[in-house]
């Protein structure tokens, strides 16, 4: 099954979103911000296959931890998760690299659309 990293420095938003995904049959892994992400990605070679990010947090927020991608030649699919809600913030993290953008908090069943997206999933698969 596909590895799931959630983003985000809210515990609160992590075990929702893991609870969610889990419950889909995905195996999710955490990091409370984009620093300990990268690390977690690069240094590591941990297996993701989707990143479910914040762009607010400490140490590197979701914009840097999308620069970074690029730096370092990442190339997964992204979704920017977050409370701001602009269209120039959108359109910056489209710029950057993201796959989609949701608003927090997420709406379970279009959470899991998107998702399932990615990985060619249906309902009846």
């Amino acid at each position: 099954m596909p590895n799931i990293l959630i983003v985000d420095d809210s515990w609160l938003t992590r075990r929702g979103v893991k609870r969610i995904l889990s419950a889909q049959g995905y195996d999710v892994s955490e990091a409370e911000n984009g620093l300990q992400a990268m690390e977690m990605i690069v240094a590591s070679q941990s297996q993701v296959d989707l990143i479910i990010l914040d762009l607010l947090m400490p140490e590197m927020n979701g914009m840097e931890f999308l620069e970074n991608m690029k730096v370092h030649g990442i190339s997964l699919p992204v979704i920017v998760l977050t409370a701001d809600i602009q269209h120039t913030v959108r359109e910056k993290c489209i710029g950057l690299g993201a796959s989609e953008f949701m608003n927090k908090p997420p709406d379970p069943e279009q959470l899991i659309q998107i998702v399932n997206v990615f990985f060619d999933k249906t309902p009846d698969n």
